[in-house]
């Protein structure tokens, strides 16, 4: 078995899921593979089966129901990959935005111990965003300003779902208190671990907008990110975090 697991959430990435496992695979570094599949109508669990015949041992899949959000797919996937004793423990999404490759580079940094949460980030490096319409640059941009200058975190890309974590991290965290489920989950993973004193360091990516598929986005995930800042600075600020 490997140190290392990347847990990526599915829902209709039927067009992409095998080819992103495959190159995952077949990285310099053995890194694990974690499928939590949330119902997908489109077959998605099925491919991720036929993937598993051949690599029994290192890929694992979690099928879930029904959309059950971003949020408690991550949390059910980080509880999986402490049961099972990895160390480095990897975000990815599904949709080739994230490129694998860049795996390397994060689980180097958190090997390394020059950080124990690495982030793929966009905006460290100036903006590494290809092909986002402006009106969404703009609102994550503005996100991510408004989510700093609210909490306070030392983190450009407060909203980034690529990451490196190492399991002390999440082992510190009570992963059942976590309730944000979109964008704002990784807003509250950022936030707990840096209040918990994790050191956490940005990794300057090329961020690419899907080729395939629908964004998840949705005005309920925006609002979602607005108002579960406040409630974690707050909650900081009384010692209820």
């Amino acid at each position: 078995m490997s140190e290392s697991i990347v847990i990526i959430p599915t829902y209709n990435e039927s067009n992409n899921i095998g080819k992103l496992m495959e190159i995952t695979l077949n990285l310099e570094k053995e890194i694990d593979i974690l499928i939590v599949d949330d119902g997908s109508p489109d077959g998605t669990a099925g491919i991720v089966k036929t993937f598993q015949s051949d690599y029994p041992d290192r890929i694992h899949l979690i099928e879930r129901e029904a959309k059950m959000g971003l949020g408690s797919a991550y949390v059910t996937g980080f509880k999986f990959a402490l049961s099972y004793g990895y160390k480095y423990i990897c975000e990815m999404d599904a949709d080739f935005s994230h490129s694998p490759e860049d795996l390397l580079r994060l689980i180097e940094t958190v090997e390394d111990g020059d950080a124990d949460l690495a982030i793929g980030s966009r905006y460290s490096n100036g903006i590494s965003i290809v092909n986002w319409p402006l009106s969404r640059l703009i609102l994550s941009f503005a996100a991510n300003v408004y989510a700093r200058t609210i909490t306070g975190l030392p983190v450009k890309d407060t909203t980034a779902g690529f990451k490196c974590i190492h399991r002390k991290v999440l082992e510190t965290i009570n992963l059942d208190r976590i309730r944000s489920n979109g964008y704002a989950f990784q807003i509250e993973i950022h936030y707990r671990a840096w209040v918990a004193g994790f050191r956490l360091k940005e990794v300057s990516i090329i961020f690419k907008e899907r080729q395939e598929g629908v964004s998840k986005m949705s005005k309920s995930i925006v609002r979602e990110a607005i108002w579960r800042v406040w409630t974690l600075k707050f909650r900081s600020i009384f010692g209820r975090l």
